[in-house]
């Protein structure tokens, strides 16, 4: 890996939380969180801002799963999750959230190093493929809204739409704005003249 990690790590047990913060410094990481609980996860993370969770599951006040749920919430960050059990209800839920990879005790230090790989590499997927959807959900509602400001100007300069369409994109090109922001002006202005036309 070509880069130092902050890491934020959860466990229960005293020498797990131990063994991370010895042998993630060996692997050239920090770090940054020692939490016993999932409060202290939340509350270490939101401090901390660290680049990769590391939680056990099973832990006092509030689970490893709950607690990268609210942190992923607050700010979204690759978790590897740590567990020495193979409980399914676990593991469904963990599949449904923000899990990157897994981690069974007894932790190998040759299993860390591919763990924290692959969660960042999973993450860095997800969140590309996270605004691609993002992206293509506002294109398709900037083109509705087009499509909306394209009709008004037709009714109301009686033109054709390929015309009104032309006359959209020169004004967008006049004013130094987007063709949806010229849309947007548009339907606001259509929505005064109906005002106007109800007085």
């Amino acid at each position: 890996m070509s880069r130092a990690l902050r890491v934020a790590v959860a466990d229960d047990e005293p020498d797990v939380r131990e063994y991370f913060q010895t042998m993630l410094p060996v692997l050239g990481h920090e770090a940054v969180v020692l939490a016993e609980t999932g409060r202290e996860l939340v509350d270490g993370c939101a401090a901390k801002h660290p680049d990769v969770v590391i939680t056990d599951i099973k832990m006092p006040d509030m689970d490893g799963l709950e607690a990268a749920e609210r942190i992923y919430r607050e700010r979204p960050v690759p978790v590897i999750v740590v567990t020495g059990h193979t409980n399914q209800e676990f593991l469904d839920r963990a599949e449904g959230g923000h899990v990157m990879a897994y981690l069974i005790k007894p932790i190998k230090k040759g299993d860390l190093e591919p763990a924290l790989r692959l969660a960042l590499r999973r993450f860095e997927q997800f969140q590309s493929w996270h605004k691609e959807a993002a992206d293509l959900r506002q294109a398709l509602e900037d083109r509705k809204l087009i499509e909306r400001a394209k009709g008004a100007v037709v009714r109301r300069l009686r033109l054709d739409e390929e015309e009104a369409f032309v006359r959209m994109r020169k004004l967008a090109s006049h004013s130094n704005r987007k063709l949806v922001e010229v849309a947007q002006s548009v339907l606001c202005a259509e929505e005064i003249f109906r005002e106007f036309d109800a007085l």
